[in-house]
């Protein structure tokens, strides 16, 4: 009976240790993460998985998972994100988990005219790519807001999502894709409200982040009644950098259903580095 009950102890205290490893692992060194939304289009759809490793800027409440509504202002070996980098951020207030683009720095004077990021009084450039082909699926529908107007059919027949896209250049090189619809109305009566914004000077100790799909974005352009950001948001809220994709799953067919979790995968989208590129 004895040496039974010594067996169960040393179970349980490997699975305590294995427990204990995974969770330090998630902690301190990287996180598997879901994205629901499309507000990180077109680098991330609905139903795409990332991992973010949790170093990059230090240690805070927010990279070790300890986080809640209220977030210590301690970080351990910090840093400040560089331009462009994608950032898992902790939203002061309820502690939900958001992903976005770094734009501006400590220091910066922000604004938004007519959707174009102008930063410390120069126009960040950007060059127009023509429309996305994004095909609608049940992860990306393409039917919320302004996006109804873009959903279309395809030379294949197939519908697509087909928003206007540029690819942007911050002053450090850092180039990546956004979805910009515009500031004027839309057939279906939508005005982008975050195409005006600012400006503002980010103070020190926090960044200003924007997601790519640039009208469908609760950012730090937009206020906490808005399920936005609320402005800058200081560095230790920063749970994380967004490195690559996995797995992108297009939300067809039934979970209960395991030839879903093969047939449901979007085989073009695994394995994608989700670091911005740098021009030259």
């Amino acid at each position: 009976m004895a040496e039974q009950k010594q067996g169960w102890a040393r179970t349980l205290a490997g699975w305590a240790a294995t427990l204990g490893i995974f969770f330090l692992f998630q902690s301190a060194v990287a996180r598997p993460y879901r994205i629901p939304s499309g507000s990180m289009m077109p680098a991330l759809r609905a139903g795409d998985r990332l991992v973010a490793t949790k170093f990059p800027y230090g240690f805070s409440q927010a990279s070790l998972m300890v986080h809640g509504r209220d977030i210590a202002s301690t970080r351990l070996f910090g840093s400040t994100p560089a331009r462009g980098d994608i950032v898992i951020v902790v939203r002061r207030g309820d502690g939900e988990d958001l992903i976005k683009r770094v734009i501006g720095l400590p220091g910066d004077t922000l604004e938004v005219r007519h959707g174009q990021v102008i930063l410390s009084g120069k126009a960040v450039p950007r060059v127009a790519l023509g429309h996305a082909m994004i095909p609608v699926d049940a992860a990306v529908p393409c039917d919320e807001g302004p996006l109804v107007a873009f959903r279309k059919p395809g030379p294949d027949g197939k519908l697509y999502c087909q928003p206007p896209l540029y690819r942007e250049t911050l002053p450090n090189g850092a180039s990546y894709t956004v979805i910009d619809l515009g500031d004027t109305v839309l057939p279906n009566g939508y005005v982008s409200p975050g195409d005006n914004y600012g400006p503002i000077t980010v103070p020190a100790g926090q960044v200003f982040l924007m997601g790519d799909n640039r009208d469908q974005s609760a950012d730090s352009r937009f206020g906490s009644d808005e399920l936005g950001l609320g402005g800058p948001v200081p560095l230790e809220t920063i749970a994380g950098r967004a490195e690559f994709r996995t797995l992108s799953y297009d939300g067809e067919g039934s979970w209960l259903n395991p030839l879903a979790y093969v047939s449901a995968i979007r085989w073009d989208r695994t394995a994608g580095s989700l670091r911005p590129t740098h021009a030259k």
